[in-house]
């Protein structure tokens, strides 16, 4: 029970006089009621001898891991390598930023020199150049903002040849770039204006001006009249709406890393960033209005900032409206509802026939009793094959934290035998909160099926995309099994003694589409701080244990909370670990039949070995 306290292991100290049997059991077979220091010692010293359980890297990976951290290499190679490495990881970044660059460099010089050689020059300045630069960049910017968040659009690109040179991964990444070259340029479209056009204008003689009345007026404005104006108006309130939503979508108050008093504290936190974010509605109402008034610009064709968001803006509203009506028709049924250690909620639900979706893949899903208006993403942890879908809820914030307790108070304490805090399922008579979906939508984890050798890393709650690949991979499994028993049913040996085969059951035999797995090996190493994590997955590594047959699948997890191997506080655990899988098959701490190391993984005999 000490050692299980030192190392936060509760479920320990639980069964502690269990194991404590299992010990004496081992090492008093007489049934003599007590055991000697020395056959201690003795057991905790060959704890590695029970067979199949603590096995070591074999001898080809262990002298390849320490070529990999013995073998020198020169500077300049090093340096070169490394820059090979990033080029091959990075490409598609580079060249679409560089073409986003080039693109935007060449707007700039189009206007400046546009200017520089109009009337305007002679009392603007430079300041009048540098403005309609940057102004148009902003139309540019303000358009293509939108494309990186049509997530439907990206979704169906990722399935064409586009994504070979398209970098869809970095699709969020590159909305955050766009975001902050449009920092930049109402810095110096709205600065330019405000510092330097507008006073340079006022201050000119009436001579200088006078060719300019015919934007300005036969009389030449104060700079209050400038900025009451129809431009100066709904640029000032684009600006302040930028502000407000650019600075609470920043980390720091995304993520509620600033701390503020009462009743600010409401400005911090994924609320906040989400609400003010749909300010953006009213930015682009003002932009185009904005884009017709434009100073120094009478000819309609000439005012392109229409021009511009057309297709984006149709293209951004109508995947809005998509996920609408969507959503409505993808009302689901919650067939089961439990909450496991950790504060981690899981939700089984029923699948509409429409919802086509892959492993790795990621949905919206929106309960009317927390919020009418909050959709949230969570990876999909069902696979494909699975006749229900499932998402895991870790409790990190407001909604997480109302979500669990709307279904804390729908569900029942759990039935005997049955993991899970609480549970309700279709058995029980209370009614659960309804539930809406939207999606699915791609993400990188999704294009696990084209490689040979899958390596799934992932860290507590962030190994949900991985569990439903692991699912898909052992369904893929089993129907490939069943195929080849079906193939040899119908389709014998052919030979002396053996049955004669006719032509239609050849025939039926070679046109049916077999299922290939590209996979040859899986390996899935599960990083996590508590010990109730593994209750999360544990019926799904059971079963890839029991099923992979092939050795497909090899599972590794990881308890950081535990004192590393080798460590006497540590000793007695791992100890009884090997004892209690060698005699039932199953590793203390996480209850499965998967091993749990009480370390970081070694990534370099992680790769050698693989």
């Amino acid at each position: 029970m000490l050692s299980a306290s030192a190392n936060k292991l509760s479920r320990l100290k639980e069964q502690a006089e269990e194991y404590a049997a299992l010990i004496m059991e081992e090492l008093d077979p007489e049934e003599l009621g007590y055991i000697e220091l020395w056959q201690l010692e003795t057991l905790l010293l060959q704890k590695d001898t029970y067979v199949n359980y603590s096995q070591a890297l074999s001898y080809t990976s262990q002298a390849l891991s320490q070529n990999l951290a013995l073998r020198k290499k020169g500077s300049i190679r090093k340096i070169g390598n490394s820059l090979i490495y990033y080029l091959e990881d990075n490409w598609k970044r580079l060249w679409v930023l560089a073409l986003w660059i080039g693109i935007m460099a060449g707007l700039f010089t189009w206007k400046f020199i546009q200017y520089r050689e109009r009337y305007v020059f002679k009392v603007m300045g430079y300041c009048v150049t540098t403005a309609k630069g940057a102004a148009e960049t902003l139309k540019l910017n303000m358009a293509i903002i939108l494309l990186p968040v049509c997530r439907n659009t990206i979704t169906w690109l990722r399935n064409t040849r586009a994504a070979r040179v398209l970098p869809f991964d970095d699709n969020i990444n590159f909305h955050k770039t766009i975001a902050a070259a449009i920092v930049v340029g109402v810095i110096l479209h709205a600065g330019n204006h405000l510092v330097c056009d507008f006073p340079r204008l006022i201050r000119s003689s009436e001579e200088m001006y006078a060719p300019l009345g015919i934007y300005f007026g036969e009389t030449k404005p104060t700079y209050l009249a400038l900025i009451k104006g129809v431009e100066g108006v709904t640029g000032i309130i684009m600006v302040v709406c930028m502000i407000i939503a650019f600075t609470l979508a920043t980390r720091w108050f995304r993520r509620s890393l600033v701390k503020l008093p009462k009743p600010f504290d409401k400005l911090t936190g994924f609320n906040a960033f989400w609400y003010s974010h749909h300010l953006f509605a009213i930015v682009y109402v003002a932009l185009i209005v904005h884009g017709q008034f434009v100073y120094l610009i009478r000819v309609w064709y000439r005012k392109s900032t229409w021009m511009y968001l057309a297709v984006p803006v149709c293209l951004y509203l109508g995947e809005r409206i998509l996920r609408f009506f969507r959503s409505g028709s993808y009302a689901v049924r919650l067939l089961k509802v439990a909450i496991y250690p950790g504060n981690v909620l899981t939700l089984q639900m029923t699948k509409p026939a429409t919802f086509r979706y892959k492993s790795g893949q990621y949905m919206f899903v929106q309960c009317p009793a927390v919020s009418p208006f909050e959709w949230h993403p969570f990876s999909i942890t069902s696979a494909p094959g699975d006749e229900y879908l499932s998402i895991h809820v870790r409790q990190l914030g407001d909604w997480t934290r109302e979500l669990k307790r709307v279904f804390s108070a729908a569900c029942e304490p759990p039935v005997s035998g049955k993991s899970g805090l609480l549970r309700a399922d279709e058995t029980t008579k209370k009614t659960l909160p309804k539930l809406l979906i939207d999606g699915p939508y791609g993400s990188p984890a999704q294009d696990y099926g084209k490689y040979d050798v899958l390596l799934l890393v992932g860290l507590g709650i962030g190994a949900t995309p991985f569990i439903s690949i692991l699912k898909d991979l052992l369904n893929n499994i089993i129907k490939m099994e069943e195929e080849e028993d079906t193939s040899t049913d119908l389709y014998p040996p052919v030979g002396r003694n053996k049955p004669h085969v006719d032509l239609g059951t050849l025939m039926r035999v070679t046109t049916r589409p077999r299922k290939v797995l590209k996979t040859t090996n899986a390996y899935f190493y599960w990083v996590t701080r508590e010990q109730g994590s593994f209750d999360w997955f544990k019926g799904v590594m059971n079963e890839i244990a029991d099923m992979d047959q092939r050795n497909i699948i090899e599972m590794h997890n990881y308890l950081t909370s535990v004192y590393e191997e080798g460590d006497a506080r540590s000793a007695l655990i791992t100890m009884l670990q090997a004892l209690n899988h060698a005699k039932n098959g199953v590793d203390v701490v996480s209850g499965t039949k998967v091993r749990t190391h009480f370390a970081r993984p070694n990534w370099k005999k992680v790769l050698a070995k693989i």
